[in-house]
């Protein structure tokens, strides 16, 4: 059962991995980043402590932490009691929700045999922003997608602000970076038996593609460019969204929703 401790004092070394999150929350590779996997709010910690990620310990303002006291009832970790303000000053910010929870990454998938496992995946390439890529892990859980491939430059889905707008969802999704080089690394994905499926305004429509009841990868652009010309040639098939004249697309989390719905399994 976990441990419940009052702290009063915002410098109190115990609350260490939640000081200044501001900057604290970053990758291991960056410049003062431990790598720590942050949530926050009653939701998304419940599904922190219900995924396969090391739970370090909590700190949330007392109504909060009792209301997870049933998830916390089988979980041998620190969670550390304290006000509003003490909160606020130790994190770096007032935080709307009144609890937070710090875990370690768990560890790294692998991507061969997510693949070969998996009905409907999402490749991304280039989705840089937290938010799109945290919207597009939510709707990934919503409809029945098996895993995300992170192909270059996208942004880390553990960081603290794609875990918030994924209302947790990163954690239960499986995902793992395509290494190697790009796009040749869609390869690995086509010899798993999917298709590799490029979206983009001028593709013909998803609905009509004959991709329904097939295994699909849905391979996905960074809003405003797009899938580079490279991508786009390495996919086997090209497929879009119709849309209304005057509106050349879509935000690419809404984008990746439509697809999904239109290639995935009816969810059950």
């Amino acid at each position: 059962m976990a441990i419940i401790t009052a702290v009063r004092d915002a410098a109190d070394p115990r609350l260490d991995d939640y000081r200044d999150l501001t900057t604290a929350d970053r990758r291991p590779d960056r410049p003062g980043g431990r790598g720590l996997v942050i949530a926050e709010g009653v939701v998304v910690v419940r599904r922190l402590l219900d995924s396969p990620y090391p739970v370090r310990s909590l700190l949330g303002v007392p109504r909060r932490i009792e209301e997870l006291s049933a998830d916390l009832a089988h979980l041998d970790v620190p969670a550390y009691a304290t006000d509003a303000d003490t909160m606020a000053t130790a994190v770096g910010f007032h935080l709307n929700r009144g609890v937070l929870a710090v875990a370690d990454r768990a560890a790294p998938v692998d991507a061969a045999e997510l693949a070969r496992t998996a009905r409907v995946l999402a490749v991304c390439e280039g989705v840089n922003d937290h938010e799109n890529l945290g919207s597009l892990f939510r709707n990934a859980a919503a409809l029945g997608v098996d895993g995300i491939l992170l192909g270059p430059r996208c942004a880390d889905p553990l960081y603290r602000r794609s875990v918030r707008v994924s209302m947790g969802h990163v954690l239960r999704v499986p995902f793992a970076h395509l290494d190697g080089p790009w796009p040749a690394s869609l390869d690995r994905v086509r010899e798993a038996g999917l298709t590799v499926a490029a979206l983009t305004p001028s593709g013909e429509p998803i609905s009509g593609a004959g991709l329904a009841g097939e295994r699909v990868a849905l391979l996905l652009g960074a809003e405003g460019p797009g899938l580079t010309a490279e991508a786009l040639a390495a996919a086997d098939v090209r497929v879009g969204i119709p849309m209304a004249s005057g509106v050349d697309s879509l935000n690419v989390a809404t984008a990746a929703a439509v697809a999904f719905h239109a290639v995935a399994p009816p969810v059950r």
